[in-house]
């Protein structure tokens, strides 16, 4: 408990310096200066005025801290039992920010605001009621600003799983992110204090403190702020990884979820036998079905008896797309023998949650077998699995008997359905083998390689710099499966975006290699120095063949990118 709670501390600490926090900061600076207005106090309170006025930064705040915590792990639970849209909270927060700008800038606004806590019993609280609202509403803008840790604890909040190892951490993280602000805004109190022309001007500066408020709501309502954002360096991202993405971080955060599953770890990837892996999970939290009645659920519980395939796959993974020829097979051979195939697909980007992609793309790989859209990755946390693509087989009781990670071993797979096709039905006669191949892979081909600024490996060259605009160059050489960048390109975590004189270099040992590209323009290939190919990439990512040779080679491929064309990650066969 002790280190997850030290884990909350410095997650929130490097959430509350991070750039996604900028834009509320003038904010929290000023609420510690102008504070409530005073003209009409006697000379002789001003010394209470001053200690009333000196409150503001604790205030706000105790009131944000309180809004992330409560809202952070109870708001999607509170907004589906309403039937309310799950960015409401967001639009409270900037209400908030207008309301307490225009509460500044017109006192009847401000008494307004504080007088619910009016019959508080401390003297002078009641004056702090506006900054405790303003508190209330930047927890909510403030929600977004996500790392490792705050994303566990959303998680967790949004399943409903709350304990008292979440609790802490939510509110360790929320006590780290409050002391940077806190300080943030006694540095703005005592430059009130001390600078004259923050008491000669008091009024003037409250007004323009309202003003700046109401602005900088309507810049975050209208997305405005993050072009800001995207100006500037993420100065915090080593610390995150070093810190919130660590060994130590990642095993403390994994025992936040459920466990319930854990005989699932106790099975080996791929053996050439069935084993009692426990219980059958269940398949949850899917946004749609595919090719089925009416979109209707297929229920696995009402599968008892028959032999059931689940396979976890992404349509821009190759690796998936590979296997999905076998899996379709067994679908169509075996189906009325008594096996149902069930397609979970688990987005790996974000444009592979769109139900029509996924739809229109199944369609064009032959997937016609029930396929659940598994957005929320909830299904895949149940079968604790980590691996695209991935097989799991359950017999006629609902026991989980075999997996297989990855590619391969299929004719084994096909051997251990038809065997829990005879365990389910001794009588049952099975028409012949598919009789599918297997593709013949490389042995040390280069490995699966994502253009995502955190993911990415076997980078070379000028050093990434994250989401900007950055001008690169090749280097002398580029050694085998490995990469380099020149021209200028914007490399972020899902993918990089080419922008003027845009080139990729990659020397790689395949027989085939593919990259999921989107957006609009012409790419050309060469491999070895020659021009082979011109591709004309348009709309949705979608896997595009780069070089499709008869036998595997070493060989150095360049690509020339037009601007605004995405390239997320490259596979090779």
């Amino acid at each position: 408990m002790l280190v997850l709670i030290l884990i909350g501390l410095l997650g929130g600490l490097i959430t509350a310096v991070s750039p996604c926090i900028l834009p509320v900061l003038p904010v929290v600076f000023l609420a510690g200066g102008p504070g409530t207005d005073t003209r009409a106090r006697p000379a002789k309170d001003t010394g209470k005025a001053r200690q009333a006025r000196n409150r503001r930064p604790y205030a706000v705040v105790a009131g944000l801290v309180l809004s992330f915590s409560f809202f952070t792990l109870l708001g999607v639970t509170l907004l589906s039992a309403l039937g309310l849209p799950q960015d409401i909270l967001r639009y409270i927060g900037l209400a908030l920010l207008v309301l307490i700008g225009f509460g500044l800038v017109f006192p009847p606004v401000e008494r307004l605001l504080e007088k619910p806590f009016a019959r508080l019993p401390q003297r002078q609280v009641n004056k702090e009621g506006s900054a405790f609202v303003l508190g209330l509403g930047l927890g909510l803008l403030y929600v977004p600003c996500a790392g490792p840790v705050l994303a566990a604890i959303t998680v967790a909040g949004a399943r409903g799983q709350i304990s008292g190892e979440i609790v802490a951490l939510t509110l360790s993280f929320a006590v780290g992110t409050a002391v940077p602000l806190l300080a943030f805004a006694l540095a703005g109190r005592r430059v009130a204090e001390r600078v004259a022309a923050f008491r000669t001007r008091a009024r003037k500066l409250r007004i323009g403190a309202g003003v700046l408020m109401v602005a900088l709501a309507f810049a975050l309502a209208f997305n405005v702020t993050d072009a800001i954002q995207r100006a500037l360096p993420d100065y915090t991202s080593a610390a995150q990884k070093k810190i919130e993405d660590s060994d130590a971080a990642r095993q403390q955060l994994s025992g936040l979820y459920d466990n319930s599953n854990k005989e699932l770890s106790r099975c080996e990837d791929g053996v050439d036998e069935l084993r009692s892996c426990g219980k059958a999970p269940a398949i949850d939290g899917i946004a749609k079905w595919l090719n089925t009645p009416g979109g209707a659920p297929v229920d696995l519980a009402a599968q008892h008896g028959k032999v059931v395939l689940i396979d976890f796959w992404t349509y821009s993974c190759i690796n998936c797309q590979r296997s999905l020829p076998h899996i379709e097979a067994w679908n169509a051979t075996y189906k009325a023998y008594g096996l149902e195939v069930i397609g979970v697909h688990s987005p790996e980007f974000p444009f592979e949650k769109d139900a029509g992609n996924v739809a229109s793309q199944a369609k064009k790989l032959g997937v016609t077998y029930p396929v659940a859209l598994d957005n929320k990755l909830t299904t895949w946390d149940n079968y604790r699995n980590r691996f695209w693509p991935a097989k799991y087989l359950i017999d006629s009781d609902g026991t989980v008997r075999y997996f297989k990670f990855g590619e391969g071993q299929y004719d084994q797979t096909e051997n251990l359905i038809r065997t829990l096709l005879k365990k389910a039905d001794p009588t049952v006669q099975l028409p012949p083998k598919t009789g599918q191949k297997a593709d013949v892979l490389t042995a040390d081909r280069t490995p699966e390689t994502y253009l995502s600024n955190l993911r990415i490996r076997g980078y070379v060259g000028t050093p990434l710099v994250d989401d900007k605009p950055t001008a690169y160059h090749f280097p002398a050489a580029v050694p085998l499966n490995s990469l380099s960048l020149d021209g200028t390109w914007t490399a972020g975590y899902d993918h990089f975006t080419a922008g003027v004189n845009a080139r990729l270099a990659f020397t790689y040992r395949a027989k085939n290699v593919n990259l999921v590209l989107g957006g609009d323009g012409p790419v050309t290939v060469l491999v070895n120095g020659r021009v082979t190919k011109t591709i004309q990439v348009h709309g949705t990512p979608s896997l595009y063949a780069l070089v499709n040779d008869a036998h595997a080679a070493q060989a150095k491929l360049e690509l020339r990118v037009a601007p605004g064309v995405q390239g997320y990650a490259f596979t090779f066969g």
